[in-house]
Order: C-alpha cells, then sequence, then structure tokens
C-alpha cells in the first residue's frame, strides 16, 4: 500500500512537473491563458471589422468622389491585421518566459509591426497613384506608373531590410554582396538593361501612350496596353497580345496613328484617252466643287489638289489629294466611300467620260503579199 502511495505521489509529481515545465519551459496553464487571450483579440477583431470598418466602407461608398473608396479598400487589409499582432503581444506578456524567449518573441512582435506598416504604404500607393492626374499631365501617365512601381520596389526593399535590422542581419555586408552578384549578373543582363533604357526613352520623348495606335513596320500593329521595364504589351486588332522588347520600340522608324490631326486621301483616277479637254476640266471642277460642299468632312485649308496628272499607257491620270478632319477609321472609310460615289457620278453623268483600264491595241498597216487566202464556206442549197 505505501509503495502504490508513493508510485502515485511520484506520478503526481511528474504531471506537476509536465504541467509547470509543458513546452520551452512555460506553464501549460499560461500557455492555455495565452492561446484565450489571442482567440479573444481574434474575436474583437471580427467586430471591429463588422462595426466599424464595414461601417466606414458603406460611407465611403455613398460620395461621389471615388478616392476614398480605393484609399479605404487599400488600408483595410493592414488595419484588420493589427488586432492579430495586439492579441499575440499580449498574449507573449502573459507567459513567463526566459530572456531569450522573451527576445524571440519581442522580434516578432516588431517585425509583424514592420511588415503591417510597409504593407500599409504599399497597399496605399494605388490610391496615391490616382490622385496624381495633375502630375499626369505635367509628366506622362507611363511615367507615372514607372514612378509608382518603383516605389512599390523601394518600399519592399525598405521593408525587408528593417525586418533584416530587427532580427540582427547586417544589411551592409549583404548590400555589398549582393553588388558583387549585380556586376556578375550586369555582364549577361545588357538587352535587359538596353531594353529597360529603351522603356525610358519611349517614355521621357513621348513616343506613345497605353491606348494608343502604333505600328512598326515588320514588327506589330495594333494598340499599346502598357508600357513595362522590358517589353511593351500590344494587342494587334485581331486581339492578340504582342510584347515587344523596348529597345525595338525605341530604334525603330514608329507610326503613332492615334496622333494625326487628318487622314490623307490619295488616289490616282483614270479616264480613256477618248475624254476631251472639256470633260478633263468638268471632271477636275467636278470635285473641287463637291470637296468645298463638304467642309465639315474634308480640311481645305491643308495641302488639297484635284489636278490632271500624266498620260498613262491605258488612261489619261487625274491626281485626288486630300485630307479629312476626322482621323477614326472607320469615319474616314465612310468618306471614302461617299467620294468615290461621287466621283463616279460626276465622271459618267455629269461629265460623260468613261473610267479606264488596262488594254492593249494591235494596228496592222498591210497584210504579208503570201498570206494564205481566206477560206469561206460555201452557202447551203435548200
Amino acid at each position: 500500500m505505501d509503495d502504490m502511495i508513493g508510485t502515485l505521489s511520484e506520478f503526481w509529481a511528474e504531471a506537476i512537473d509536465v504541467w509547470e515545465n509543458g513546452l520551452f519551459g512555460v506553464d501549460i496553464s499560461q500557455i492555455l491563458i495565452a492561446l484565450a487571450i489571442f482567440f479573444a483579440f481574434l474575436v474583437l477583431r471580427g467586430l471591429f471589422t463588422r462595426l466599424v470598418l464595414d461601417r466606414l466602407h458603406r460611407w465611403a461608398s455613398k460620395t461621389t468622389n471615388r478616392v476614398d473608396d480605393v484609399i479605404i479598400d487599400a488600408l483595410i487589409p493592414p488595419i484588420r491585421f493589427v488586432p492579430i499582432i495586439l492579441g499575440l503581444f499580449f498574449a507573449f506578456q502573459s507567459l513567463d518566459m526566459g530572456e531569450g524567449l522573451h527576445d524571440i518573441s519581442r522580434q516578432i512582435i516588431r517585425s509583424l509591426i514592420a511588415f503591417t506598416i510597409f504593407w500599409g504604404l504599399y497597399r496605399a500607393i494605388e490610391p496615391v497613384g490616382r490622385t496624381l492626374k495633375g502630375l499626369e499631365r505635367l509628366l506622362t501617365p507611363a511615367m507615372v506608373q514607372w514612378m509608382l512601381k518603383v516605389l512599390r520596389v523601394v518600399l519592399v526593399f525598405i521593408g525587408a531590410a528593417v525586418i533584416l535590422e530587427i532580427w540582427g542581419i547586417a544589411i551592409g555586408p549583404l548590400l555589398a554582396g549582393l553588388g558583387l552578384f549585380g556586376a556578375a549578373v550586369a555582364l549577361g543582363a545588357q538587352d535587359m538593361f538596353k531594353n529597360l533604357i529603351g522603356g525610358l526613352t519611349i517614355i521621357t520623348e513621348k513616343r506613345f501612350h497605353p491606348g494608343e495606335w502604333i505600328r512598326v513596320d515588320g514588327v506589330v500593329e495594333g494598340t499599346v496596353m502598357e508600357i513595362g521595364f522590358r517589353s511593351t504589351a500590344i494587342r494587334r486588332f485581331d486581339k492578340a497580345p504582342v510584347h515587344v522588347p523596348n529597345s525595338q520600340l525605341s530604334d525603330a522608324a514608329l507610326t503613332n496613328f492615334s496622333r494625326m490631326t487628318h487622314r490623307r486621301i490619295y488616289w490616282t483616277i483614270g479616264v480613256t484617252y477618248s475624254t476631251t479637254t472639256e470633260q478633263l476640266k468638268t471632271i477636275r471642277d467636278g470635285i473641287l466643287a463637291y470637296l468645298d460642299e463638304q467642309k465639315e468632312v474634308f480640311d481645305l485649308d491643308v495641302t488639297t489638289f484635284v489636278r490632271v496628272d500624266s498620260f498613262n499607257a491605258s488612261s489619261i491620270d487625274i491626281m485626288l489629294y486630300c485630307f479629312t478632319k476626322t482621323t477614326v477609321w472607320g469615319e474616314w472609310l465612310e468618306i471614302k466611300e461617299a467620294l468615290a460615289f461621287a466621283i463616279k457620278d460626276i465622271v459618267e453623268n455629269q461629265a460623260g467620260a468613261s473610267f479606264a483600264f488596262p488594254s492593249t491595241s494591235l494596228y496592222i498597216e498591210s497584210l504579208p503579199e503570201d498570206r494564205p487566202e481566206i477560206f469561206t464556206p460555201p452557202a447551203e442549197k435548200n
């Protein structure tokens, strides 16, 4: 009996020891209390989100300004993370830890605080960019987007450096090592830096902006989607995206159709050689009169010509050179169609002439004397 009591006493002592030194020498009761504190802050986080943040979001959605909506949407996730940090902080404070564990818990809390701060700043860059419309007019939208991208990279780098410093990792030797690594990488990444410089050239020279229609002969034609660090995304008219290295776009001859002030019509109208001088004048004057009647469509203040231009192999050619005020392709095609109908009416109905088409005339002066006789079939007898 005494042996059993002694064994039970020894078992109870072991249980007490496990309870008091359960994990890293911390009392299990303290761990349970810490967990209860942490979960209490999780519940508080849900209540704070429902009672404060959701109401704040609904209030911002009722305003006419979209900037406050974007700012609140960007900052809500970092704010909702704050109760988690507070829960961990008070949970660690409730534990009777040794000096080593206390230092580790302190570094964890400081790291989470630094992470939340830079997370909020990173997410706030987008709403800040929406408030820089005036800066976009001063620079370019693409340059502002590049500045925001660089700012994001800088924030990520600073945030990582702060967290590393909290854990006692020196940044100086790490940067020196990265410098040597970067020099080695630069030798094999010349094309990447060339494309980066090409992108900067495109933006500073304002060659094109996202949304504009450009063409590079032999490379691509379409609408600019985005100007990236290495390449520019262009969507062709068949909706296929094409990523072109910036160096090609900065060095090549490029046509920006979106910046046209007018669209040109340059035609050669061929009429037959039987057309008289008066008919040619009637055609010329009729076309000029049509252009003058359509002043809201054609811009006659810029260079405009309707002239008999040349004597071609099968036609007398009249040159038509004019510009439309619209630069929209669909509207331009509609104007060209109406002009073609008008010219056909002028040539055929008003002037009474005919359009020429490629033809060959054969002139025979005489037949050879030893030519064969022409066979004439006999007439049929009734």
